[in-house]
């Protein structure tokens, strides 16, 4: 790995903008304002979406897909003009696979308040100008108002299936206790009831490196020249993450106190693992814009099912949909025991499952393989029609 590219050419946010090209994806501009749980209301919203498959006579085959905290709409396929990288989870969508786009209808929407073509603070506010720090504040449910949104118009009325992990795991959950009669199925990874003091922490830490960089300038920097905006502290943010996404275990076995190759720390190099961390922070730079991310991490820290519900186990209570709860062995993050509660208390749930992995949070994203299996387990090998709500 190398020391991270000089940012003197990168323009000021990693987000899509208008005049960027489209990929694949599609777009559903609301027709109403999106009422926000913080009060007010969000005018004039868009949301980004992509689509595999087609949507069969009687509707009743489409899954969604909803990703985590730095995804996007692009699960599956290659990069290339309009997506900076490959789909996140392109070995489960597709012909023969777990998501079998010749059976299934795959919708992934991006977010609310994300950075690649939905309405967020790199888009333009009604008076044409970048919403930048004008932004509202978003939660988990104001999101997925916009995705049961967009299951009206592609005319969806019930889900087959509705799959997310981290950030997408609490939408998902989200989907299935605010709408119950309209998801059938939930896969729920890696994700929580409401988040932990610990998770916001992590996340206030992330959001304080950003708002610290002397580019943020209030979240008001999207129209700055190439070469500036808040990379630096975009850049620590997504270091801090990365090292809660992965496990003490993985960064010790693969790092150890080895020094990056042919530097040395005691004389202005890096450890190897500094190189990681350096190369992902650039990555993150390049595709992702500081105030989303902001936007976001605050998102889920306010997560909370429970809110307005009579608290968390009333709130799952309600949910009928055949749930499958899984986490990652080593995530330290999202630890087991929040999935462990989920499990417990949502009546259609069995078991808890464990995705085993070195990797920590990551695992959910990485272990395609054992994410397939339980997919295939909560959308079996049948006609799509006879997937009926639990209870």
């Amino acid at each position: 790995m190398s020391r991270p590219q000089a940012t003197g050419s990168l323009p000021a946010t990693g987000a899509w903008r208008e005049g960027s090209p489209a990929g694949r994806r599609r777009w559903l501009r609301l027709r109403e304002p999106l009422r926000l749980d913080a009060g007010g209301e969000l005018p004039a919203a868009s949301l980004a979406y992509e689509t595999w498959g087609s949507l069969n006579r009687d509707a009743s085959n489409a899954v969604l897909v909803l990703h985590a905290l730095t995804g996007d709409s692009h699960v599956a396929g290659p990069a290339g003009d309009g997506h900076p990288s490959p789909g996140w989870w392109d070995a489960l969508v597709g012909p023969g696979r777990a998501l079998d786009t010749d059976r299934w209808f795959v919708v992934a929407p991006n977010a609310i308040g994300g950075c690649q073509g939905s309405t967020g603070p790199a888009g333009a506010a009604p008076d044409g100008r970048p919403w930048g720090g004008r932004f509202p504040a978003i939660t988990v449910r104001d999101s997925v108002r916009a995705e049961a949104r967009l299951a009206d118009e592609l005319g969806v009325r019930s889900w087959a299936a509705v799959i997310g992990g981290s950030f997408g795991g609490m939408r998902a959950l989200e989907w299935a206790a605010t709408y119950p009669g309209r998801v059938s199925a939930a896969l729920l990874l890696s994700c929580c009831a409401v988040a932990s003091a610990e998770q916001i922490a992590w996340s206030s830490a992330q959001i304080q490196a950003i708002r610290a960089d002397p580019d943020w300038l209030g979240g008001h920097y999207h129209d700055l020249p190439a070469g500036r905006g808040p990379h630096a502290g975009l850049g620590v943010a997504r270091r801090i993450a990365h090292i809660t996404y992965r496990s003490p275990q993985e960064l010790q076995e693969r790092f150890g106190i080895e020094h990056q190759d042919g530097e040395n720390p005691w004389n202005g190099g890096r450890y190897a693992v500094e190189s990681y961390l350096d190369h992902h922070a650039d990555k993150l730079v390049r595709r992702f814009d500081a105030a989303s991310y902001v936007t976001l991490a605050q998102a889920m820290s306010g997560h909370d099912v429970g809110r307005g519900r009579g608290g968390e186990e009333a709130a799952l209570s309600r949910i009928r949909a055949r749930t499958c709860v899984a986490g990652v062995d080593s995530d330290r993050l999202f630890p087991l025991h929040q999935q462990r509660r989920l499990a417990g208390a949502i009546p259609g749930a069995g078991p808890l499952r464990t995705i085993t992995s070195a990797h920590g949070h990551d695992g959910f994203l990485i272990e395609t393989a054992q994410v397939a299996e339980l997919v295939r387990e909560l959308l079996p090998d049948r006609g799509p029609a006879r997937l009926q709500p639990a209870g």
